[in-house]
This record gives structure tokens, C-alpha cells and sequence, in this order.
């Protein structure tokens, strides 16, 4: 093999090795050209996945504090429904108290009243002596109507009529005065005990009312609420009245 040859050859081999190399060399640039894209789209998954996590915290935080807030307004709104419906029933139940204390000044009227109280209380009772106690205003209407009250009580329960002692040592409370508006008062009525004062029948007007009141607070909630044109209330008094006294 002469130089000619030999320098072919060797020529040969040189391009092969440079074109293997080149080869190489752009699987190489591509590899490393794939790995940096796919490391670059982790990177900005990654990030991505951390915005939309934080986005989605203060999304909630944002929920929350809304939530928060439409319940703080909601308590507040019926805080003040409730307040208004017990000043719509305290201003009824003083309407009901100034009416009923005007039953007592007409003497013919109220001592029919104050004897028919007596009855019940001694009907409750249903003792052979008794302690009665009433306002010192009252003490001679009392007085005048005691022995027929006694006597209509012992043919109602056929017995004989009972001892009915009133207390002239200790008085109930007068009536309500403009000048002391906070002090304890009495419209009206009657207290009896037995002799023991282990029995006590409270029949004074204030009682009633206030026994009356009670029995009919459903009712008067519900005019409370068709008043205050509260709707919610409503509701919720119709579910619980259907609940409790179903048909």
C-alpha cells in the first residue's frame, strides 16, 4: 500500500470519527435540550401549583371571613328583633297592666271582683281557717264582701263556711304611683294562705295577668312578629308550633 493510499485511509477514518462525534455530540445537545425543557415544566408546574394553592388559602380565608361576617350581621339583626319584640310585649303587658288597674276605681264593679277572688282562692284552698291579706284601699270592700264570699264558697263545696281572718297588721302593696314608678306595687286583688302559711293562693290582678300573660305569650309573639314584619321569625314559629302541636 503506497502513501496515496494510506493517506486515504487515514482521511477515511478521520471523517468517521467526526461525524460519530458530531453525532454524538447533537444526541448530546438534544438530551440535554429535553432535559432542561422537562426540568423548566416541572419548575413551572411547581410554581403554578403553588400560586393555586395560595390563591385557593385566600380564597378561603376570604370565604370565611365573608361568612364570618354575614353571621355577626344576622345575630345582630335578630338580636335587635328580639329586643323590639320584648318592648312591643313589655308595652303591651304595661298597656294591659295601666287598664287593668283602672278596674279597681269603680267601687261596684271591683267589690263584685274582689269577692268572686276570694271564692276561688278558698276553692283552692279548702281550708277551715285562712289568712287573707289585701291592699289597705281595699280593706273595706274586703271587709264588706268577706261573709258573703265565705258563705258562697261553703254552698259550692257544701261545707260549712271557713274562719277567714284578715290581716290588719300587714298590708299588699298600694297601687302603682307616678311619683315612685319603681317600687313594688299591687293593682288589685287578694292574697289567702292557710293558718299555717304552707298554702298560699296568689289572686291578685298582677298574678292573673301575669298567669294570663304566659298563657297567651304564643299569640302575642306572633303578633309581635306580623308587627316587626319579621319574616324568618315566622317561619321558625310555624315549624316549632307544627312540632309541638302537631294536628
Amino acid at each position: 500500500m503506497n502513501d496515496a493510499d494510506v493517506s486515504r485511509q487515514i482521511q477515511q477514518m478521520v471523517r468517521f470519527i467526526r461525524q460519530e462525534a458530531e453525532e454524538k455530540a447533537n444526541e448530546i445537545s438534544v438530551s440535554a435540550e429535553e432535559e432542561f425543557n422537562i426540568e423548566k415544566l416541572q419548575l413551572v408546574e411547581a410554581e403554578k401549583k403553588k400560586i393555586r394553592q395560595e390563591y385557593e388559602r385566600k380564597e378561603r380565608q376570604v370565604e370565611i371571613r365573608k361568612k364570618i361576617e354575614y353571621s355577626m350581621q344576622l345575630n345582630a339583626s335578630r338580636i335587635k328583633v328580639l329586643q323590639a319584640q320584648d318592648d312591643v310585649i313589655s308595652s303591651m303587658k304595661e298597656a294591659a297592666s295601666k287598664e287593668l288597674l283602672s278596674a279597681s276605681h269603680h267601687d261596684h264593679v271591683y267589690k263584685n271582683l274582689l269577692k268572686d277572688l276570694i271564692v276561688q282562692c278558698l276553692l283552692r284552698l279548702k281550708e277551715t281557717s285562712v289568712l287573707l291579706r289585701c291592699r289597705k284601699e281595699d280593706l273595706h270592700l274586703v271587709e264588706h264582701v268577706l261573709d258573703s264570699a265565705a258563705q258562697e264558697y261553703g254552698d259550692k263545696a257544701n261545707v260549712e263556711p271557713p274562719e277567714v281572718i284578715v290581716d290588719n297588721q300587714v298590708y299588699l302593696p298600694p297601687g302603682p304611683s307616678h311619683h315612685n314608678a319603681h317600687d313594688i306595687y299591687c293593682s288589685g286583688g287578694v292574697v289567702l294562705a292557710s293558718r299555717d302559711g304552707k298554702i298560699v293562693c296568689e289572686n291578685t290582678l298582677d298574678a292573673r295577668l301575669d298567669v294570663v300573660f304566659r298563657k297567651k305569650l304564643p299569640e302575642v309573639n306572633f303578633l309581635c312578629i306580623l308587627i316587626l314584619n319579621d319574616f324568618e321569625s315566622f317561619v321558625r314559629y310555624i315549624r316549632l308550633n307544627s312540632i309541638l302541636f302537631p294536628n
